[in-house]
C-alpha cells in the first residue's frame, strides 16, 4: 500500500541551506536515541548545527550553558551522556561529532 504525500505547508518546503548539518537515520533505526537524554540531545543538536565539515566544533562550556540554559554540570552529565552513547568526543576546547561506526562496532571514548 502505498501512502499519498502532500505538503501541510506549501509555502515552507524545506530546502538545504548553504550552513547545512545533516542527522543520520542510524541514529534512530540503530537505537542510539534510546541511550541519550533529552539534555544529551539537546546538546548533540546543537553540535551538529555549528560543527564543521569533519564534525567539529569549538563551542565553549559556556557558550553552550548560555545557548541552553544550563549550569555547568548539566552540560558536563550531558556531553558525558554523548560520549557513552559513542555520539561525539570532547578534548577541550574541540568537540567532535562523531560518525556513527558499522552495527556492532561501538566504542567508546575517553573525556
Amino acid at each position: 500500500m502505498s501512502i499519498h504525500k502532500s505538503l501541510v505547508v506549501s509555502n515552507r518546503v524545506r530546502g538545504i541551506p548553504a550552513g547545512f548539518g545533516w542527522v543520520d537515520h542510524r541514529l534512530l533505526k540503530d537505537g542510539y536515541l534510546r541511550e541519550c537524554s533529552t539534555d544529551a540531545l539537546a546538546l548533540y543538536l546543537i553540535l551538529i548545527a555549528v560543527a564543521d565539515q569533519d564534525g567539529l566544533s569549538y563551542y565553549g562550556d559556556r557558550l553552550l550553558c548560555t545557548m541552553l540554559g544550563w549550569h555547568q554540570r548539566r552540560l558536563e552529565l550531558a556531553r558525558e551522556n554523548l560520549r557513552d552513547a559513542d555520539l561525539a568526543a570532547y578534548r577541550e576546547p574541540m568537540y567532535q561529532v562523531l560518525s556513527l561506526p558499522e552495527a556492532g562496532r561501538r566504542i567508546n571514548h575517553a573525556e
